[in-house]
């Protein structure tokens, strides 16, 4: 089964609401529409209760419309998030009833299960919202992205799946930063794919065989990450092929490792090499690309393209799905 095949048959399982803060944009409704109609999960859409015009998608009675200042909801949304920061009402009001925030609420009361945004936003402002009324989860201390990479006759990874992380947010992490990028990533691939993450800590040495102010960093993010999370199996510093392909580990490792060889979650140093690499993969070896998901925050979240379709945002909202029923 393919990556959306499975999304979709465990998002059915989940029937989760999931909460469009662009509900008045077409593209949303029609992606909303078909969600709908094949029962993958519960859209509920924000809109401008004045200027809305909902054609098919509010004739057809399968969606929820919701203009947050005319919603019972927002008064408690504004009472909470003014009492947890001390903040006049008033000033409360204008930040909570913006459809981000209010959305991002939703989703922190678990009105809806989580939160598809960012075709009609920046992505900065998608994160700035999450972070503002979600929160991280615990013991990560910012928001990451990855790629699904579907590589075509690619053995290796995850039956020729590979994660990418981080291709779209920090554009040079720290080696703490890393870490939790690591840590996000691994718990992205177990929730949402059932995987067993095998998390690849990527550079330009392999065990120290170059020295580098760039290698440090990667040895004390692998450093890191094994302390906060023992559970999962993370290694490095490592080059790609070392990662990827066993008979090059076997070469270049100078001890047995659980993911050398076998890897299924890679995390690049830095944006410019996960960007650049996930962009190669797409282009030269024919895959497929799905992401960049967003990850770290307490709630599932999916950032969009301004230029996303209808069927980008109905596979957005099927990982989100997914993450919020794991």
């Amino acid at each position: 089964m393919d990556i959306m095949g499975y999304l979709a048959e465990k998002a059915k399982q989940s029937n989760a609401a999931i909460v469009f803060p662009e509900g008045d944009d077409p593209v949303i409704q029609k992606a909303a529409l078909n969600l709908a109609e094949q029962e993958l999960v519960r859209p509920v859409l924000l809109v401008d209760g004045n200027k809305t015009k909902t054609g098919d998608a509010g004739r057809s009675g399968l969606l929820e419309f919701i203009d947050p200042l005319a919603s019972p909801q927002l008064a408690r949304y504004i009472d909470q998030y003014c009492r947890d920061r001390d903040m006049p009402p008033s000033v409360g009001k204008r930040i909570v009833s913006q459809p981000l925030c209010f959305a991002a609420m939703m989703v922190k009361n678990q009105d809806a299960h989580g939160m598809v945004a960012g075709i009609a936003h920046p992505t900065e402002d998608v994160i700035m919202a999450s972070e503002l009324m979600i929160g991280f989860q615990p013991g990560i201390s910012l928001a990451s992205s990855f790629f699904v990479m579907e590589v075509p006759g690619f053995a290796g990874g995850e039956a020729g799946r590979i994660i990418f992380a981080d291709p779209a947010v920090n554009p040079d992490p720290d080696p703490e930063q890393l870490a939790d990028i690591a840590i996000s990533t691994a718990r992205s691939a177990r929730d949402m794919l059932g995987w067993e993450p095998r998390v690849a800590m990527l550079s330009f040495s392999t065990r120290g065989s170059a020295s580098h102010a760039l290698v440090d960093k990667v040895v004390k993010a692998t450093e890191l990450a094994r302390k906060k999370a023992p559970d999962l199996l993370i290694d490095g510093e490592m080059q790609a092929d070392t990662a990827l392909f066993e008979s090059v580990a076997r070469k270049k490792m100078d001890a047995e490792s659980p993911v050398a060889g076998r890897a299924n979650v890679l995390i690049f140093p830095d944006l410019n090499a996960s960007n650049i690499g996930s962009k190669l993969v797409q282009r030269l070896a024919g895959a497929a690309s799905y992401g960049p998901v967003l990850q770290g925050f307490d709630r599932p979240v999916s950032d969009l393209s301004r230029g996303a379709t209808a069927e980008d945002v109905v596979g957005a909202s099927l990982m989100v799905a997914v993450r919020a029923g794991s």
